[in-house]
């Protein structure tokens, strides 16, 4: 907050000199000086809103340490996953398996934190709704429906065929210790 004292020195200045001229301050000129000093917002240095700077800060990709290591997440700490059943640049996961792993889907172009390879980073378009799908050293990435919170890595290892990312791109095939993964391998995919 900035406050404005520019008139302050001239009304001091107008009160010393009315002053000097005896006692009978005009009523306008005391008025003046026992005026408080009034606050004002700063103006913003640059023409970027809070909501722009929040975008800015905002990634689709970073890296999270777990149990498993370091391994890609969304910008909120989700973990992402890859599918064996897909090849680079396509997606085989459709229909009721986008119920269990959702995809990765952005606006635009996707953005990333430290830790990941920005070479690495894609997007391929969804052939079941066009949406734009992200991907990583060429295979599309997914969240794991069961995953509620950062950390999660309830998906690792389901039907042996979905795997959290390293951020090299490569499936970390290890698994978690029991305390740390839901074992809910009854789904088909």
């Amino acid at each position: 907050m900035r406050l404005r004292v520019h008139a302050l020195p001239i009304l001091a200045a107008a009160g010393l000199i009315v002053a000097a001229c005896g006692d009978d301050v005009p009523e306008a000129a005391d008025d003046l000086l026992d005026e408080e000093v009034v606050e004002t917002e700063d103006e913003p240095d640059d023409e970027t809103t809070e909501d722009e700077a929040a975008a800015e800060t905002e990634v689709d990709l970073a890296v999270a340490d777990s149990p498993l290591g370091e391994h890609l997440v969304d910008g909120e700490g989700l973990t992402l996953y890859l599918f064996d059943n897909d090849e680079p640049g396509v997606s085989n996961c459709t229909g009721d398996c986008l119920a269990s792993w959702p995809p990765l889907t952005v606006d635009g172009e996707p953005s990333w934190d430290d830790g990941v390879d920005g070479d690495l980073v894609g997007t391929i378009e969804r052939e079941d709704d066009g949406s734009t799908h992200v991907t990583y050293d060429g295979m599309p990435l997914y969240f794991w429906a069961a995953d509620a919170a950062p950390g999660d890595v309830n998906g690792q290892g389901v039907n042996d065929v979905w795997w959290v990312v390293a951020p090299n791109g490569r499936a970390i095939t290890e698994m978690a210790p029991s305390d740390q993964q839901d074992d809910d391998g009854g789904y088909e995919y």
